[in-house]
């Protein structure tokens, strides 16, 4: 019997998108190091990859209207399928009106060689991009990212750029797992490039 992928998955009020498990970070503190599932999602773990049909027959056993967002948002980065996610995206704006987040690493400018921000004109109304730390020797040692230290300033720059693109774009650190200098410092980050700072709750 073929084993049921979760595809989309509620958390809160959103639906969110479990697109891939490819991811080119390897956070000390991942989740899916320690679990499974978000909340009643069941496992995150893909089969597959679920082609862009796929996603779209599976968009059609929810009820839209319960939902305030689509969350592209899984166990792995959502950018690592950029091309298939804006197509997902455009689908959903297209079929429910819904406002459309990606949670993101910020890292798709190195996985692609390009400037990327452009490409999510239009589609996508909010970005949220783990800062995790003000320090680009700590991001390195924190993500473990196959991109090398250059990681955290195209980070920084991927957000500078995206901000004309996309209306809503976040910088998010995790409460608790940093000092309040740090904060200050992170914040002064999205004061300087004109985003937005959030520190959001831990979750184990």
């Amino acid at each position: 019997m073929k084993k049921q992928m979760t595809i989309l998955y509620k958390v809160h009020n959103n639906l969110y998108v479990n697109l891939t498990n490819k991811c080119p970070c390897a956070c000390t503190f991942c989740l899916r190091q320690t679990r499974e599932e978000m909340e009643e999602s069941g496992s995150l773990w893909l089969e597959h990859e679920p082609s862009i049909e796929e996603v779209k027959e599976e968009f059609k056993k929810f009820d839209l209207s319960q939902y305030e967002e689509v969350v592209f948002c899984g166990f792995g980065e959502p950018t690592e399928r950029l091309d298939d996610l804006l197509v997902i995206a455009k689908f959903v704006k297209d079929t429910y009106n819904k406002p459309i987040r990606i949670n993101t690493n910020g890292l798709s400018d190195l996985m692609y060689g390009k400037d990327t921000a452009p490409m999510f004109e239009g589609l996508v109304d909010t970005i949220s991009i783990s800062l995790n730390t003000p320090n680009a020797e700590r991001y390195y040692e924190l993500t473990r990212n196959k991109f090398g230290i250059e990681s955290f300033d195209a980070m920084i720059e991927f957000a500078d750029h995206v901000k004309h693109y996309v209306p809503s774009v976040v910088f998010t650190t995790v409460d608790t797992t940093l000092t309040k200098e740090e904060e200050a410092q992170c914040q002064a980050i999205c004061d300087r490039i004109g985003v937005t700072y959030r520190i959001r709750p831990w979750e184990d």
